[in-house]
């Protein structure tokens, strides 16, 4: 029996089921358990708790504009192998969408309400990578999974350190974001210049300060 190929209304279809999914309450099914299941909750002070909170909602927000970036460039690819590469990265981001947003839970906190924005601008510049040409979007991957690593090391830092499970959640993401990142490089993605992740570095720090608070 022959494979169906799908047309552009059923891709558009399916990026609106992915979309609608990612921003609609409720964790996301996944395939790993949460690194968090093996840590004890510990006590935090209200300060702690609600700086911790704000940590892992800025995280969730990075994996909301990860699943709309790898959606968009799975879109526009001009190479099969290079879609497939995007739709499975996305497949893998959905474990840390799911695991942010049960942490978030465990916090008594929610998800930024700024998210369905993110996605939108995540999904128009990852469809427009991949329009431009699949060596562009793949080293927009390493690019932004480089800045991400950046952001989770900081939270390292940040987050207080007796809270065990936020801290497990970020230390797994750091590690599969690093191999994204090599992964997009190893596959032909071109090295962006420093100006050009100069300028990705701001738009990230403003996006971070606004997910933080709203």
């Amino acid at each position: 029996m022959s494979k169906r190929s799908l047309s552009g209304l059923d891709r558009l279809l399916i990026q609106a089921d992915r979309a609608l999914r990612t921003l609609s309450p409720g964790e996301p099914c996944h395939g790993r358990a949460s690194p968090a299941k093996g840590e004890a909750e510990t006590d935090l002070t209200d300060s702690e708790r609600k700086h911790a909170a704000g940590l892992m909602r800025v995280n969730h927000s990075g994996e909301v504009c990860a699943q709309a970036l790898y959606q968009g460039q799975a879109l526009t690819a001009k190479l099969p192998e290079v879609r497939g590469e995007m739709e499975r990265a996305a497949d893998e981001e959905i474990d840390h969408l799911a695991w942010c947003e049960q942490r978030l839970k465990e916090l008594d906190s929610r998800p930024s309400l700024l998210n369905p924005l993110w996605y939108g601008m995540s999904f128009g510049l990852g469809a427009a990578a991949g329009k431009i040409s699949d060596r562009i979007s793949l080293g927009f991957v390493a690019a932004t999974e480089d800045q991400v690593c950046k952001h989770l090391e900081s939270h390292l830092e940040k987050l207080p350190s007796d809270d065990k499970r936020s801290r497990a959640v970020v230390e797994q993401m750091l590690i599969d974001e690093d191999e994204h990142a090599h992964a997009a490089l190893a596959a032909g993605g071109a090295r962006f210049p420093a100006p050009v992740k100069g300028v990705m570095s701001l738009v990230s720090k403003v996006m971070t300060s606004a997910s933080y608070k709203i």
